[in-house]
C-alpha cells in the first residue's frame, strides 16, 4: 500500500491556492481522499494521469468532512465515475445527502450580522457557495474504529473542525492522511484556521490523537505531507 500526495494548483476567487489531496494505492485499486473546490475534477484527473494510473482503476473516495475545498467536485466525480464507493462518516453523510443542513453553512449564516460592513459581501458569496454544492448520497458510512480498503486502514474520529470529521490511519506504514484536524505549517502539525473550528477544544483534542498515533508521515490537505 502506498499514499501519494497530488499537488492541486488553481485560481480561486483572485488567489492562487494549493491542496493536496491524497491518492492511495492498493495493488492497482485507487482511492481518493477528498475532491477540492468544484470544478477541479479535471485538474486532480490530470495529475492523477500524469503520475501513471487511470481513472477506470479508481474505486473509493473517503471525504473527511463536509466543507467546500473537501467536496465541491464530489458530486462531479460519482456522475463521471458513478461504479465509485462513497465513505464518509455517519455524521458527515448526513449533511452530504443533504439529509441535514450543513453545520458550516448554519456556522456562516449565524456569523453573517456580526461581520464588519466591509466582509459582508464575501460572507454572502461564501453562503452561497455553500449552498451550490450539490448533495449525494453516501455508499458506506463509518465510525472511529471503522476498517476499510480490506483492514489495511482505520477510521479515526478527529472532530473539532466539524462534528464528524475523520482521518485515516495507516499502521503498516506509519502514515496518517489527516483532512483538517492538521495542518503542515512551518514543518509542524497545527489545527486549520481555527476561526473555523467548530469546537477548538475538540479540534485541540483530535490533533492530540493524530500526533500520538504511531505514524512517521501526515498527509495534510493543507500544507501537504510531513514526515518527521
Amino acid at each position: 500500500m502506498e499514499i501519494l500526495e497530488l499537488p492541486i494548483e488553481f485560481e480561486f476567487n483572485g488567489q492562487k491556492i494549493q491542496i493536496y489531496p491524497s491518492l492511495i494505492i492498493d495493488n492497482n485499486d485507487l482511492t481518493l481522499v477528498d475532491t477540492g473546490y468544484a470544478n477541479l475534477l479535471p485538474l486532480i484527473e490530470k495529475e492523477i494521469r500524469k503520475i501513471g494510473y487511470e481513472m477506470k482503476n479508481l474505486k473509493n473516495i473517503i471525504i473527511t468532512h463536509y466543507d467546500e475545498d473537501h467536496i465541491g467536485s464530489l458530486y462531479d466525480f460519482k456522475t463521471k465515475f458513478p461504479w465509485v464507493n462513497l465513505i464518509a462518516s455517519e455524521i458527515e453523510s448526513k449533511y452530504i445527502s443533504g439529509e441535514l443542513k450543513a453545520e458550516r453553512l448554519v456556522q456562516a449564516e449565524e456569523m453573517l450580522d456580526k461581520l464588519p460592513i466591509e466582509e459582508v459581501e464575501f460572507g454572502k458569496w461564501f453562503i452561497q457557495q455553500l449552498k451550490n454544492i450539490k448533495h449525494i448520497s453516501v455508499d458506506q458510512k463509518v465510525q472511529s474504529g471503522s476498517k476499510i480498503l480490506d483492514g489495511k486502514c482505520t477510521i479515526i474520529a478527529t472532530p473539532g473542525h466539524t462534528s464528524g470529521h475523520i482521518s485515516v490511519y495507516f499502521p503498516s506504514i506509519k502514515s496518517v492522511i489527516t483532512g483538517d484536524a492538521a495542518v503542515n505549517e512551518n514543518d509542524k502539525l497545527v489545527i486549520a484556521n481555527p476561526h473555523f473550528c467548530l469546537d477548538i477544544e475538540k479540534a485541540k483534542e483530535s490533533l492530540d490523537k493524530i500526533k500520538s498515533l504511531n505514524a512517521k508521515t501526515f498527509y495534510c490537505y493543507h500544507g501537504g505531507k510531513l514526515t518527521l
